[in-house]
């Protein structure tokens, strides 16, 4: 079993105006790790805890756009089943930023479960 996180950078607005500071870029670069290492932690330590060592469960952070990380990973491992979560957006949200779930359904060689959360509250104490 494999935890996976793909991260990239959020794009950033246009500088005209302001000024960044020299070292913005690799700052906002090891936040977006640090958080995608935290949940790889989290979620490894709650499935070691459930599956009684009759597995082996390890994780990975990998860089790039979440929907092409997942997919190529996926093959390269030779997944049966991929599992994610869904930030449940409104049409109007996955209009404008796409839907990772949506994209990897559609794409998978594999089986794909969706799993969404039913309260966004839950997302927040789990982070």
């Amino acid at each position: 079993m494999k935890v996976l996180s793909a991260f990239e950078l959020p794009i950033a607005g246009t500088p005209e105006g302001w000024v960044l500071p020299p070292t913005y870029f690799e700052e906002l670069d090891l936040a977006v790790k640090k958080q995608a290492q935290s949940i790889v932690e989290r979620a490894l330590e709650q499935l070691r805890k459930k599956q009684n060592g009759t597995i082996t469960v390890d994780g990975q952070l990998l860089p790039g756009p979440p929907r092409a990380v997942i997919l190529e990973e996926a093959e390269r491992w030779g997944a049966d089943l991929i599992v994610l979560g869904s930030h449940g957006y409104s049409r109007w949200e996955r209009l404008l930023s796409g839907s990772v779930s949506q994209s990897v359904v559609s794409h998978a060689k594999c089986s794909v479960e969706v799993v969404r959360c039913t309260n966004a509250d839950q997302v927040e104490k789990a982070a």
